[in-house]
């Protein structure tokens, strides 16, 4: 990365990216082969800049380059929008993997630095409709197309969260296909809701050492084996050890099974492999699963992944890597300062002092970017 670029916000803000990691598997992989001006470096930086400004379309990123400052960041003063079409449906999706799994390297450093008893990982998904007469190769149903984000979030506390792995699949791709994939840590305790809800899943991670927690479905079979004895103060209205299904289709092992109520009053089933918790503790667990729903509702609202910029499998991936590595910069930006603010406000500050030199991005946060 240049000096000037560096200098401003901007490249304070992406200043995580390891660009020579980058350059190097870039060569590697023969991505800048052929190219001149539009490098995946500069490509990575206006592509950055458009998910920073939920940008709609690649004519109004090109648009954008009219801005001399921009082009200083870039390298050169205009491209048009069919280059941008065409190095977003050759780049190879591992490159932008790469980028992200790496930010969420230095997140994770920072995250154990902290206090967490509990190391939670909610899984879930999210699907993302399409255009079928656009998107042929992600048939769902028969009048419609889309894709399923399937990701795993660490749960690091309230509104402090961040993705560590995103598997896309066509939209009728079953999530409990990827249980298995997004399971792969024995040191957390993973969330996920009753669309995961598999018996022989269940056994197999108590099995191989993983420790979950669950919403059994209101039909599910259970047979109780013992019952706890709940605290007085306790908000849990049951807790039990069972056995989960029927005798054509059930679980080996015995479970947990607790039941609460929802802030509405609705009755929940929650199951379990972890015993040595407390029932509220599971019960706390599992409500945390709810962050997941709002960092979807965060992507989709403050990053640019309802309009897409291709209409090729890459090009899709490409774009969600891109949503990805956005938010884990302003998460970055948020540990690093020590900051409890929400990262909508970090992302307004950074738009404000976009091309103005770092030190006032500095400045305007002082009080919460101490030592950034």
């Amino acid at each position: 990365m240049d000096k000037n670029t560096l200098k401003t916000s901007f490249g304070k803000w992406i200043s995580p990216i390891n660009m020579k990691k980058l350059s190097k598997q870039v060569d590697i992989l023969k991505q800048d082969y052929y190219t001149k001006k539009l490098t995946t470096e500069s490509f990575l930086k206006i592509m950055l800049f458009a998910q920073l400004h939920e940008t709609e379309s690649l004519h109004a990123i090109s648009d954008a380059l009219l801005d001399e400052d921009f082009q200083k960041a870039v390298g050169f003063d205009s491209i048009s929008a069919s280059q941008l079409s065409r190095k977003n449906n050759e780049l190879d999706p591992t490159v932008l993997s790469t980028i992200f799994l790496d930010l969420v390297s230095q997140i994770h450093t920072h995250h154990n630095q902290s206090k967490n008893l509990i190391p939670l990982k909610i899984i879930d998904s999210t699907t993302l409709p399409l255009n079928l007469t656009n998107y042929k190769w992600a048939t769902f149903r028969k009048t419609k197309a889309g894709v399923k984000l399937h990701l795993r979030l660490v749960f690091m506390g309230k509104d402090n969260v961040y993705p560590d792995k995103a598997i896309m699949t066509t939209a009728d791709e079953h999530d409990r296909n990827q249980l298995e994939v997004l399971v792969d840590d024995k040191e957390a305790m993973y969330v996920f809701d009753r669309g995961y809800v598999d018996y022989e899943q269940f056994d197999r991670m108590t099995d191989d050492g993983y420790f979950f927690v669950s919403r059994l479905k209101k039909n599910a079979v259970t047979r109780d084996v013992y019952s706890f004895k709940l605290p007085g103060n306790s908000t849990v209205i049951s807790d039990k050890m069972v056995l989960i299904g029927t005798y054509q289709n059930r679980a080996e092992h015995y479970f947990r099974l607790i039941e609460v109520e929802d802030t509405k009053g609705n009755q929940l089933r929650l199951i379990t492999n972890r015993f040595d918790l407390s029932a509220d503790e599971i019960s706390y667990i599992y409500r945390s699963r709810w962050a997941i729903e709002l960092f979807f509702k965060w992507l989709k609202q403050h990053v640019e992944i309802k309009h897409f910029y291709g209409m090729t499998e890459t090009a899709l991936q490409n774009q969600i890597y891109l949503a990805l590595i956005t938010y884990c910069l302003h998460v970055l930006v948020r540990l690093k300062a020590n900051s409890d603010k929400p990262l909508l406000r970090i992302s307004r500050w950074l738009k404000a002092a976009l091309w103005k030199p770092s030190y006032i991005f500095t400045k305007w946060t002082e009080p919460l970017l101490v030592g950034y």
